[in-house]
């Protein structure tokens, strides 16, 4: 009984230990069809080369570990552009469609060149009235006036004791009685002389007596900046009893960024909005540009001249103003539908069937929403609006070359070099040097978009590691011929 029972449970045994392999067997063989089934995508062509997505430009016959970088080469598959055509990004309709892809046509149109800046209002500096003494004496009255008081041409701000003026009054008095015109004329000449009005004089000569006490009246219409009238107070030729600055006009002084200087003119229309008064518009014109610039905020002022009638615009009041610009036409494409890298300016072209391939742009003034291009593009060429940066990533992992300025499409050869070979430069520890080779752990290379890491670079001539040894922290350059990244020249880091 036994026995019988140990057989049964060894029998068992068995048969579990026969089904977990074959189960076992039936699941690898279903995880290992995906598998071979995805080294081949679905409805890709042949297979032209393999490819390392950091380098491009190299290729490979069969793939395997790249000899650049620890990962697997990438297979780059025939698509069905014609043999002579510049290479392309391809996007199937469905992903065009869940991108979101807009597509814009280059067109001529007129783009004004106005400039939004700040400033703010300040008194007219070639409208301000001095009143002064114009003999000694005495205040003997003041009026009921203070700095910051608005007053018309003609108010009285004090009225001044001058005993050299009555003085003077009594001996042209005396001359004119004895009436020989030649002394009278000499004698009404030196009053003139002194500082007194015709009508001052006209009035002495209708009472027939001297007026000693003159009220000094305001020249123009203004605020009062200064007042220096104080009653009893004594006087001396030429003090300053008062400064009124005019309100009819005003100055603006906005603050123009240094890089947009090109930008202004003496005579340029302005146009100036305040928040005190939403929705109105000021009319002015720039009258001077100053010849200095601010240091801290790089900026140089403009100084415009702003008509101020009803005296509603008030000094110290913030504004922002328009500088306008006479509409030229130009070459226009939505200044979303450009990339700038840092090191060029990009936009993405749209070659139809759902290709796409980058061009080199040279770009001019923005405004609206819309960017000037100056070179680089031609009227009726589609560039893409939306998800533009999504294809310029692709187009640069599979190192497909930008279309030059001036020039017509890009080379169709993938692996073409360039006429003159781009240097690029940074910085790195040395890992391992070999007799013509010497791997570096450096930092990124923004201008091919390239992360920190670790990599081999060919030698262009082994003396250039002659004299480093590995844990050295070092500057170096390197090009990117069709046989891979190769070193230029190396240096140590100052303070090593």
């Amino acid at each position: 009984m036994t026995l019988d029972k140990s057989a049964l449970r060894w029998g068992a045994s068995i048969l579990a230990v026969a089904l977990l392999a074959g189960g076992t067997g039936y699941w690898a063989g279903h995880r290992q069809a995906p598998q071979s089934e995805a080294t081949t995508p679905a409805g890709a062509g042949k297979v032209l080369y393999w490819y390392d997505p950091m380098f491009p430009n190299q290729k490979f016959d069969k793939p395997g570990k790249s000899p650049f970088m620890d990962m697997q080469l990438v297979p780059r598959y025939a698509d069905g552009g014609s043999a002579g055509a510049a290479p392309t990004v391809a996007v199937d309709p469905a992903a065009r469609q869940s991108l979101g892809l807009r597509v814009v046509a280059a067109k001529m149109g007129s783009l004004a060149s106005a400039l939004e800046v700040t400033g703010t209002i300040d008194f007219n500096q070639r409208d301000v009235a001095v009143i002064q003494a114009r003999s000694g004496g005495f205040v003997s009255r003041v009026y009921a006036r203070a700095p910051g008081d608005v007053v018309r041409a003609g108010a009285p701000i004090a009225d001044l004791l001058l005993p050299e003026w009555g003085g003077a009054q009594t001996e042209y008095l005396s001359v004119r009685r004895l009436g020989k015109p030649d002394l009278t004329a000499a004698a009404r000449q030196r009053l003139r002389l002194m500082g007194m009005s015709d009508g001052l004089i006209a009035s002495v000569e209708r009472s027939g007596r001297p007026n000693g006490v003159v009220t000094i009246t305001t020249p123009i219409s203004g605020t009062i900046q200064t007042l220096d009238a104080r009653a009893g107070v004594t006087l001396a030729m030429g003090q300053t009893l008062a400064q009124v600055s005019g309100l009819g006009t005003v100055w603006l002084n906005a603050a123009v960024p240094e890089a947009r200087a090109g930008d202004v003119r003496v005579g340029q229309n302005a146009s100036t909005t305040l928040a005190g008064f939403p929705g109105e518009r000021f009319a002015g014109r720039v009258i001077a540009i100053l010849p200095t610039t601010q240091a801290d905020s790089r900026t140089l002022t403009v100084r415009i001249e702003l008509p101020n009638r009803d005296g509603r615009l008030r000094p110290g009041m913030f504004a922002s103003v328009a500088l306008g610009g006479d509409a030229k036409p130009a070459l226009l494409v939505p200044s979303e539908a450009v990339i700038r890298t840092g090191r060029r300016t990009l936009v993405m072209l749209a070659a139809g069937d759902g290709r796409y391939h980058p061009a080199e742009v040279r770009i001019g003034r923005e405004a609206g929403g819309e960017t000037e291009i100056l070179a680089g593009l031609s009227p009726g060429e589609n560039v893409v609006v939306s998800g533009q940066f999504l294809i310029d990533s692709e187009a640069s992992l599979s190192g497909i070359e930008a279309r030059p300025i001036g020039g017509g499409a890009a080379s169709a050869t993938i692996a073409a070099p360039a006429s003159k070979a781009t240097l690029y430069e940074t910085t790195g520890k040395i890992e391992r040097i070999t007799a013509n080779s010497v791997t570096l752990s450096h930092e990124p290379v923004p201008a091919l978009d390239w992360p920190a890491m670790t990599m081999t670079f060919a030698l262009a001539n082994p003396g250039i590691a002659r004299g480093f040894k590995a844990g050295d922290r070092v500057r170096f350059g390197f090009d990117r011929p069709p046989a891979g990244p190769t070193l230029r020249h190396m240096a140590k880091v100052a303070g090593q």
